[in-house]
């Protein structure tokens, strides 16, 4: 099952992808946002178009953990493509999933106008590995084994609490 990773933005709205195996997050493109309306059904198309079987979406939390007003549009988003998609939604801790996304893209030598055109981009990238990366170990030479406990979570990996926490 392929999952679909969703850096949710005022203006724009990063998509990743998993392959098959849930296991390698890539970037695929950048929807404009235009009404929520027309957001979910881009979304939904696109996940309909890859078999995608889980949304995951990036919440902004502020450095304390709290939910601040970004986080309040993304969780209000997120509602409207739990019913309008159909399909699961989860929320991981997105903090600075931005600005390493900017580091990366500076580190690798891309050009500031070209930056910003794959930030959101990478950032759902970043945001979809970090949550594959914590699930546990679906297949292997471990599970044959009878080893059914999983990988940790890596450091600094988190889900994010749901918004009654």
């Amino acid at each position: 099952m392929r999952v679909m990773g969703l850096d949710i933005g005022d203006r724009t709205i990063g998509v990743a992808m998993s392959d098959e195996g849930g296991r390698v997050a890539q970037g695929v493109c950048v929807v404009r946002r235009t009404d929520p309306q027309r957001d979910v059904a881009a979304i939904r198309d696109l996940a309909a178009r890859h078999g995608v079987g889980l949304l995951v979406a990036g919440l902004p939390r502020a450095l304390r953990g709290q939910i601040g007003p970004q986080a309040e549009k993304v969780l209000g988003f997120v509602a409207a493509l739990r019913s309008g998609s159909g399909l699961p939604v989860e929320l991981w801790d997105e903090r600075l999933s931005t600005r390493a996304a900017q580091q990366t893209l500076r580190e690798a030598g891309v050009r500031r106008q070209r930056r910003r055109s794959l930030v959101d981009q990478v950032a759902a990238t970043l945001i979809l590995q970090g949550f594959l990366d914590a699930q546990p170990v679906r297949a292997g030479p471990a599970a044959l084994a009878g080893d059914d406990r999983g990988r940790p979570a890596p450091s600094g990996g988190r889900a994010a609490p749901g918004p009654e926490e």
